[in-house]
């Protein structure tokens, strides 16, 4: 794994947890942290042996956007240096996107800006109660750009139509309601919930959930045409014929454990 300043990275057996620790800040984006979460989850999705990760953070907040020092230097940015500076962001939340495994945003604080859509770039999200979130980008004159493809696909298109041009403040309970969390805790209870989701993916196939995480994004906007319905065939047939999948199987019928369950 690559050194960081702004993270910090811990495994446990096929788990990695991958924290944001810059409290004194809100957790905030700068270039450092852009750049260490980008070479973090190209390693990571290079690790054969992983099963899922866990992003977290520390302090109050779980992330709250820009630094204020990095935005203080973009203004000053000519159009090329703003557009590599936002290529440069657009490639981290890319690259977390595509993590092989699924990846859990344990969300135990506020969420603003660039953070709603390091939030929404996960697979499974789950927030405290009393979060709020928020897409302040046009109170600052800007857009939500690079996240928005994220933001847009976890939040749905109306809702995102509302808080984009609003920057309102909302609750988790209305991001339960609209589908970018996926589950509701109390401070007490949420290392508890994300726990036992990461025990439900431990009992799965691993290469079926990496397949499964895969098919979901190649899928969700596509015709549902012959290529589509060959493509999709092929993958089940893959799958089936696989040590892996034949193991499942096998197990199933015999009512026995397959290999991947200790």
């Amino acid at each position: 794994m690559p050194a960081t300043e702004s993270l910090r990275i811990e495994r446990e057996g096929a788990i990695v947890r991958v924290t944001l620790n810059r409290p004194e800040v809100r957790n905030a984006f700068n270039d450092t942290v852009v750049a260490e979460l980008t070479a973090t989850f190209e390693a990571l999705s290079r690790d054969d042996t992983l099963r899922a990760v866990v992003l977290a953070a520390e302090g109050k907040a779980f992330c709250a956007g820009a630094d204020l020092n990095w935005m203080k230097a973009m203004a000053g940015y000519s159009w090329d240096e703003n557009h590599a500076d936002a290529a440069r962001l657009a490639q981290m939340l890319w690259t977390l996107y595509r993590c092989p495994v699924p990846v859990i945003a344990r969300v135990q604080g506020d969420v603003y800006a660039g953070g709603v859509g390091l939030v929404a770039a996960c697979d499974i999200v789950v927030a405290v109660d009393m979060a709020g979130f928020c897409l302040s980008e046009a109170k600052l004159g800007l857009l939500p750009a690079t996240i928005g493809p994220y933001v847009v696909r976890a939040l749905g298109e109306q809702a995102s139509r509302r808080y984009f041009v609003t920057a309102e403040r909302f609750s988790a309970a209305q991001a339960h309601r609209l589908g970018l969390v996926h589950e509701l805790a109390t401070a007490e209870s949420l290392d508890e919930t994300v726990n036992a989701l990461t025990a439900s993916l431990l009992a799965n196939g691993p290469m079926a959930v990496r397949a499964c995480k895969r098919l979901v994004q190649d899928v969700a906007h596509s015709a549902i045409d012959a290529t589509l319905r060959d493509e999709t065939a092929r993958r089940i047939a893959d799958i089936r014929a696989s040590p892996e999948g034949r193991d499942g199987v096998q197990s199933f019928l015999n009512k026995g454990k397959p290999g991947w369950v200790a």
